[in-house]
C-alpha cells in the first residue's frame, strides 16, 4: 500500500490558534498534565480566562441533536483525527461521531505530548465527560486502542457509565509484547532518517509528510507517539471487562498479524468477532465503506444504537 493516503496527518504545526506553541509545535508547562477524569468546570478567575486544557479534544463534524449513540473513534501514533474523516457518512444519522484528539497536534498543538497511555486516557476522559450522558461506544485503531483500553480500565473508578461496546483495530493485546519494530529499530534508537523510513514501511504517513520540507516539524509528535506504544505495558492479568469487544485487522498487517489478534478475546467476557480485512496496517484506508459497516454490524449485534434495549454493561 502507497503512502499517499490520508493517514489523519496534520501538516499545520505552527502556533495554534491562541498562539502558544513553539517552531516544534511543543508547549509550556500549562497542557494536559492537569486534567482529571472528573474535571469539572474551572473556579476562580484563572478558570475564566483560561480555556480547560482539553478544549477541542472532541471534533464533531456531524452534531445530532438527540443521538441515539456516540461513537468516540481514536487515531493511532503519529496521525490526527482526520484519519476517521470519511468515516462519518457511513454510519447511521442518529448516531453522533466523536473525533478524539491528543494533544501536540492541530489546535491542540500549544499541548505537550502524552507520556503514557493512562495519562492520554485521562486526558480523554476528561475531554469526553460531559458527552457521556448518552450511550457511547469505543473504537481506536493501533495506538488509539490501546488508550481506548486505558479508558476501560479507568472508568469503573470514575463515576461515568461504561460504553456499549469497544472496538480494537490493528493493536496488540494487552498479554502481548510490543509487536512494531524489532528492538534494536526500537524509537529511541532510530536517526530521523531510520525512523522516517520505518513509518513509510508501516504507512502510517503520507508521503508529502516525509518530505524534507515537512518531516522536522514533524519528529518531536512522531516520536513521543511511538513512544508511548512501544512502552505500553499494562497488567498482564486485569480482571476482564464487562464491556463488548470486537476485533478488527488487516490479513496483510506487518505490525500486528491477525494470529496476534485473538488474544484479545481474553480481555473480556463479552467476545465479539473479529474482522479481517486485505491490506496492511492500515487496511481500512481502501475500504472504508467495508470496515464501517463491520463496526456498524457489531455495535447492533450488542444492542446499542438506534436498537438500543436498557442493559448496559456495568463496572
Amino acid at each position: 500500500m502507497g503512502t499517499d493516503v490520508n493517514t489523519g496527518t496534520d501538516l499545520n504545526l505552527g502556533a495554534s490558534a491562541n498562539g502558544n506553541a513553539d517552531a516544534n509545535g511543543n508547549a509550556d508547562a500549562n497542557g494536559f498534565a492537569g486534567a482529571e477524569v472528573n474535571a469539572g468546570p474551572g473556579v476562580g478567575p484563572e478558570a475564566a480566562a483560561a480555556p480547560p486544557a482539553t478544549e477541542h479534544a472532541v471534533v464533531v463534524p456531524r452534531p445530532v441533536a438527540d443521538p441515539d449513540l456516540r461513537v468516540f473513534l481514536l487515531h493511532h501514533a503519529a496521525g490526527t483525527h482526520r484519519v476517521y474523516t470519511d468515516w462519518i457518512p457511513h454510519f447511521p444519522p442518529s448516531w453522533e461521531i466523536c473525533l478524539l484528539e491528543a494533544p501536540g497536534r492541530r489546535r491542540l498543538a500549544h499541548l505537550p505530548p502524552a507520556g503514557d497511555a493512562p495519562s492520554l486516557a485521562r486526558f480523554f476522559l476528561a475531554a469526553a465527560a460531559s458527552r457521556l450522558d448518552r450511550p457511547y461506544v469505543l473504537f481506536g485503531h493501533s495506538m488509539g486502542a490501546a488508550v481506548a483500553y486505558e479508558m476501560l480500565r479507568q472508568l469503573p473508578c470514575s463515576g461515568y457509565p461504561l460504553p456499549r461496546w469497544y472496538g480494537v483495530s490493528a493493536c496488540r493485546p494487552p498479554a502481548d509484547p510490543w509487536a512494531g519494530p524489532a528492538p534494536d529499530r526500537s524509537v529511541d534508537r532510530l536517526t530521523d532518517r531510520e525512523l522516517r523510513t520505518v513509518l513509510a514501511e508501516f504507512g502510517a504517513l503520507p508521503r508529502r509528510a516525509l518530505a524534507e520540507a515537512v518531516w522536522p516539524r514533524l519528529v518531536p509528535r512522531v516520536r513521543g507517539d511511538f513512544r508511548l506504544a512501544e512502552r505500553w505495558r499494562p497488567p498482564a492479568h486485569a480482571p476482564r471487562t464487562q464491556v463488548p469487544l470486537s476485533v478488527f485487522g488487516g490479513r496483510d498487517d506487518p505490525v500486528v498479524p491477525p494470529s496476534r489478534l485473538a488474544a484479545w478475546a481474553d480481555v473480556t467476557e463479552r467476545p465479539g468477532g473479529r474482522h479481517l480485512y486485505e491490506g496492511g496496517h492500515f487496511y481500512f484506508l481502501r475500504q472504508t465503506a467495508e470496515v464501517v459497516a463491520g463496526v456498524v454490524g457489531e455495535i447492533r449485534r450488542f444492542g446499542a444504537g438506534d436498537d438500543a434495549g436498557p442493559d448496559a454493561p456495568r463496572p
